[in-house]
């Protein structure tokens, strides 16, 4: 029978909705046409109702070729039209589901001409957009060797920025990437050339693949008219992670008959720092009048006593649509707020907690350990290893594997070994205009020199060299401390001088060097303070270095060992759990300063952020949940002060749903810390 455009015609259901959805979900499912924001809670049924809103609308006689399913990963859309398919005795073939990206990708192939383009155009991938990217700088009048210029990587992440939240250059130049500014004439320059190179060549990057689509809509009207009226439905999954870019699509694709559904979370926005913008789910309603809400606070996956601790958290953002998750489970234990003496005694806490889980019943891949950045786990991996306890980091990477890491160690390593090759190779190709063969040759001269002063440079390179030089001399100079200065001290007083170190290598170089070569700079940047700090709790950069090859080195021989499919303890930021759940979470180094985290502590929005950041972590856990944070942390606590101050997201929770560790010790400045020494419930260690 021939479906009406504004009107579902019902007819038998081969689906039993009421029975096969709770009522949340049915309502969503069933909703009449008109434009729905869905407001789907932590563990509520998001993919269910999405599911089941597509056998709907197709039980009800709308083709699937006129539905439109967005999603933000191809498994998420194979799985939702995989799943609908099996319902229903109808072939679901001809609905247009997937990516932003595969369904920009396609509108592009069907209008390549009037995009300037061949329908055959190539997609570049990211390492194909950095090297085009950077033929174009001899063309805008860059010397494709400049030492002062950013170098490719950072200049594609403004431009794919200022693509996304659709600002200028100019615009970003004036505020986020300040550090840029400088160079605002020869980037505009580089835009332009970039945008024609790529047009010569019939390829497009990946940000293309939905900014061109717009382009086309806004450029002919006839084109967008066409696919209005093609999609009489659209559907949108996790509608709070999108960003300017992808919500003009949204707006563009169902600006016609207004059957948009989004369905997302606004309590799960984590993601402006790579452009998803908070405003779109939030003005929803009123970018489409008579929006229906409608709410899934029926949780499935955590305990009654987790999700009120989640609820008393989230419900001291100021901007968010208000909502009570829950729970179908039985009742379980309180989570538990643990302080810690410090960071290491933080990580034997989390470590024997984990062997209690274990001896429990609990599978170590049941158990997961969340932070804010990577670097607020050092002490924790430590500890692991030493304990043997297996694990692996969502990122694929070892925070002492990632580049800027190394290359700051290397400094450390030439300072106390001149003999060092490899350290020498890697320092010096971080000068301008040094690859391989010209270390080879430095390194000639230099090796096993306590002085540098007789190696010859190239003369426009003989400033940087003596820079590196002063650097290096400087740091040999402090590089072991006198003995009986060692001897005299406590290990766990005296501060070295690997922190020092560090401190010189960031200021005098490293600082400018990842604002010239990484788009995530500022990350970067925190990761090396963090490595600064970590350091301080050895004696000297002998001992540092030390445990750090012993750690790198404790880690391959597990991961050699270890059979493929061992299970494995979970070590995340809380971007990277998103979407995930575990029996049990610890979160982990909950001070202020780096759980809300120093720089994204600048306006009410960045903490509101923060705030639906530790929801998320919350709501990952299953049955325990673990809030730890460390009273003291060698070195330096949240802003110089070695003593932390617990995170605010702590400090307003209620203490009666949580299991307090510790008794709490108001400082004379107000600041709440623990007296160190207490004895741990259920612990045997004294922290």
């Amino acid at each position: 029978m021939k479906h009406r455009d504004q009107a579902h015609h019902r007819r038998t259901s081969r689906i039993d909705y009421e029975k096969e959805l709770n009522p949340e979900q049915h309502a969503a499912v069933t909703a009449p046409p008109g434009p729905a924001l869905v407001i789907a809670g932590a563990g509520s049924g998001k993919t269910r109702a999405l599911t089941y809103r597509v056998a709907y609308l197709v039980e009800n006689d709308v083709p699937p070729e006129r539905i439109l399913l967005l999603t933000f990963t191809n498994k998420a859309a194979k799985e939702m039209l995989g799943r609908a398919e099996s319902l229903i005795p109808v072939s679901i073939s001809g609905l247009w589901g997937g990516t932003f990206h595969s369904v920009g990708n396609r509108l592009l192939r069907r209008y390549a001409r009037e995009a300037g383009l061949q329908p055959d155009f190539t997609i570049l991938d990211a390492g194909d957009t950095k090297e085009l990217l950077g033929n174009c700088f001899q063309e805008a009048g860059i010397p494709p060797k400049s030492k002062d210029f950013p170098k490719p990587e950072v200049v594609q992440g403004l431009f794919s920025f200022s693509a996304n939240t659709r600002q200028t250059i100019e615009t970003l130049l004036a505020g986020q990437f300040s550090h840029l500014q400088q160079f605002s004439v020869n980037l505009h320059h580089l835009a332009a050339v970039f945008k024609a190179r790529k047009k010569r060549a019939n390829a497009v990057d990946y940000d293309d693949l939905l900014s061109l689509p717009l382009e086309i809509f806004n450029a002919h009207p006839e084109i967008l008219k066409s696919c209005q009226e093609r999609w009489l439905y659209v559907l949108v999954d996790e509608y709070q992670d999108t960003n300017a870019l992808q919500a003009g699509l949204v707006d563009a694709f169902a600006g016609l008959h207004k059957n948009v559904m989004a369905v997302g979370d606004d309590a799960q926005s984590i993601y402006s720092w790579r452009g998803a913008n908070f405003a779109n789910i939030f003005s929803f309603p009123e970018r489409y009048p008579g929006t229906q809400v409608f709410r899934l606070e029926t949780n499935y996956r955590s305990t009654p006593e987790i999700l009120s601790l989640a609820n008393a958290s989230i419900t001291n953002n100021e901007k968010q649509f208000p909502k009570k998750l829950r729970s179908v489970k039985r009742s379980g234990s309180r989570p538990k707020l643990v302080c810690a003496d410090d960071s290491s005694r933080q990580a034997q806490f989390i470590t024997e907690q984990i062997r209690e889980l274990q001896r429990d019943g609990v599978r170590p891949d049941q158990i997961a350990v969340l932070y804010r950045a990577h670097s607020h786990a050092l002490e924790l991996q430590m500890e692991m290893m030493r304990q043997e306890i297996p694990f692996q980091i969502t990122s694929g990477v070892q925070f002492f594997e990632q580049a800027h890491i190394k290359d700051a160690t290397a400094f450390l390593k030439i300072a106390i070994n001149p003999f060092d090759e490899v350290a020498f190779k890697r320092m010096t190709q971080l000068m301008p205009g040094v690859g391989p063969k010209a270390a080879e040759q430095l390194w000639k001269q230099a090796e096993g020199r306590e002085s540098w002063d007789a190696v010859a440079v190239k003369p426009k390179f003989a400033s940087e060299w003596q820079s590196f030089a002063d650097l290096v001399t400087s740091m040999r100079s402090r590089a072991t401390p006198a003995d009986d200065a060692v001897n005299e001290t406590a290990p766990e007083d005296f501060s070295g001088d690997a922190a020092e170190m560090i401190g010189s290598i960031v200021d005098e170089f490293y600082a400018n060097y990842l604002t010239l070569h990484y788009d995530n700079h500022e990350q970067r940047l925190e990761d090396l303070r963090q490595l600064q700090v970590f350091s301080k709790q050895f004696a000297n950069t002998s001992d540092f270095l030390g445990q750090l090859a012993l750690m790198t080195n404790m880690e391959a021989e597990q991961n050699r060992s270890a059979k493929q499919h061992q299970p494995r303890v979970r070590l995340s930021t809380v971007h990277q759990a998103k979407g995930l759940e575990w029996k049990a979470v610890f979160v982990m180094m909950l001070c202020e300063g780096t759980f809300p985290l120093g720089r994204c502590m600048g306006s009410a929005e960045q903490i509101e952020e923060e705030r639906r950041l530790f929801y998320v972590a919350m709501t990952r856990a299953e049955e325990n949940l673990y809030l730890l944070y460390p009273s003291f942390r060698a070195g330096r606590g949240s802003y110089g002060d070695p003593f932390q101050k617990k995170s605010r997201f702590i400090m307003e929770l209620p203490p009666d749903l949580m299991d307090v560790t510790a008794q709490p010790n108001q400082w004379e400045d107000g600041e709440s810390g623990e007296e160190p020494g207490k004895f741990f419930k259920g612990s045997r260690h004294w922290l």
